[in-house]
């Protein structure tokens, strides 16, 4: 137990570090070659961030063990709405791009929904589901890129934090960083969980969830604090759109994933998480103190009714 609990601790800290690398990596390349800032906090952070969601859901689906996948995205999720976006707002007031409200919000909104309409037709993400998504996030990104192009000359491009070579070899390291930790968290969580008696669902949905999100929850604060408000608010938004078409999509396209009953509380919380958000943003296109506090009072809520539910 003890040498498990040790193996888990290493490989969260090769997540975070290894998404850490490949983010700032993978910002300055975008730097670079003059990408927008929007777009990188809505690709490029967001889906680095998120690579440790992908390490370990795409690991969990090779190893059978798709309880941790699916679990493991709602969970992170409801982690990224909820606790991201209230520690953020806490910290520093969080205006919310017009463009976020009018676009990328809605669409995760309702890829959501379409997560709880695949999960209650016949309770599994299956291949074809799996393959629905992955064409969703091709569509998105495209979209969103063509739009970037289409309105460059608005848009202020970042200074870039490297040079090439050290922006690539930053990325190369993150990623073997993501892949080594995404391994040593799904074998050894499932050795701890065994070993309690808990099942590989309430893992999934506390432990791996919130250590996966980490980086967001990193990212999110340091991007608010230094006024990059696009990245703070992207990267939630973008991570959590990438969760569920790309890291889903890609995880029941290797191994169609069964849907729990008790799952279905969970997604439910999570298109009232994403609900909350988008209309609290809604009402004056930021987040403050005090929709930090309702955002972590309702996270605070759920985690103590999953415990106790499980």
């Amino acid at each position: 137990m003890i040498i498990n609990i040790c193996l888990l601790l290493v490989g969260f800290l090769a997540l975070i570090k290894g998404a850490d690398f490949f983010v700032d990596g993978a910002a300055s390349v975008a730097s670079l070659l003059k990408i927008p800032t929007i777009v990188v906090g809505l690709t490029i952070v967001a889906f680095g961030t998120s690579a440790p969601e992908a390490a370990v859901s795409i690991t969990a689906a090779l190893n059978n063990s798709n309880a941790i996948a699916i679990s493991n995205v709602i969970g992170s999720n409801i982690f990224n709405l909820l606790a991201v976006l209230g520690v953020t707002a806490l910290l520093a007031k969080v205006p919310v791009p017009h463009s976020i409200i009018r676009k990328e919000f809605p669409f995760l909104l309702i890829i959501s929904l379409l997560f709880v309409g695949f999960s209650l037709t016949g309770f599994k993400i299956g291949r074809f589901e799996g393959i629905i998504f992955l064409a969703l996030i091709i569509f998105y990104v495209v979209w969103l890129i063509n739009n970037a192009i289409e309105n460059r000359a608005k848009i202020e491009v970042a200074k870039p934090a490297f040079n090439l070579p050290m922006s690539l070899l930053l990325i190369v390291v993150g990623i073997v960083g993501v892949i080594i930790g995404g391994d040593l968290v799904v074998n050894n969580a499932k050795e701890i969980a065994l070993s309690l008696g808990l099942s590989e669902k309430l893992v999934g949905l506390t432990i791996v969830s919130i250590g996966t999100s980490l980086p967001e929850l990193v990212t999110s604060i340091v991007a608010a604090r230094k006024g990059n408000v696009d990245i703070a608010i992207g990267n939630v938004v973008g991570s959590n759109i990438f969760n569920i078409l790309f890291i889903l999509g890609l995880s029941a396209t290797i191994t169609p994933i069964p849907v729990e009953m008790a799952l279905i509380v969970d997604l439910v919380v999570m298109v009232f998480a994403t609900g909350l958000c988008y209309f609290v943003a809604k009402q004056n296109y930021r987040l403050d103190k005090k929709d930090g506090y309702l955002f972590l009072a309702v996270f605070i809520t759920y985690m103590a009714y999953i415990i106790i539910r499980n």
